[in-house]
């Protein structure tokens, strides 16, 4: 099969959102090889297409709600009984307090951890806003409401969030607890 001009763009702007949508797929299905295989599943039905995005911005939009329409079927397909917890890797700190390091990790461990505990709609909501910087207008084409359903979401989710982490600590001055 010889590849066209056509395929070749296409594949090219397509390949850009590689890394986004892992991360979005790692966020809806919290599993490594599920993630990779969703993200694998998103190519193929966008390849198959018969009409194709553009590259460009429209072109993510497009990618992301082929991804939530792929991950919402096999959640219906299937299930899923239990939840896998993953580790969450931490990038190393240039702080020189140690204290303030351990701070930042443990805070940052537990937001992720209140980000997984938000009900679907809210996590989508808040990993496509805040993660993948998408307007509300392309939040609603990626999930397939309204965007004034987002916007709703989007507020929920940060409520959920505000109250899951409670009233901010601040560190004393020169970055040592009390």
């Amino acid at each position: 099969m010889v590849e066209t001009e056509a395929d070749r763009t296409f594949r090219e702007g397509a390949i850009e959102h590689l890394d986004g949508l892992y991360g979005f797929a790692l966020s809806l299905c919290r599993d490594r090889v599920t993630a990779e295989d969703l993200v694998q599943e998103t190519y193929l039905r966008a390849l198959k297409a018969p009409r194709k995005a553009e590259p460009g911005p429209g072109m993510k939009s497009w990618l992301f709600a082929i991804l939530h329409n792929v991950w919402r079927n096999e959640v219906r397909r299937r299930r899923p009984t239990d939840r896998l917890d993953e580790s969450v890797e931490q990038l190393p700190s240039d702080e020189p307090d140690p204290l303030t390091s351990v701070d930042r990790q443990q805070a940052g461990s537990r937001v992720l951890a209140a980000i997984d505990d938000l009900p679907d709609p809210f996590r989508e909501a808040i990993v496509l806003r805040c993660v993948e910087g998408f307007s509300y207008q392309e939040m609603a084409e990626v999930v397939g409401c309204p965007a004034g359903t987002v916007m709703s979401r989007l507020a929920r989710a940060r409520a959920l969030l505000r109250r899951a982490l409670g009233p901010v600590r601040l560190a004393a001055a020169g970055g040592g607890r009390r």
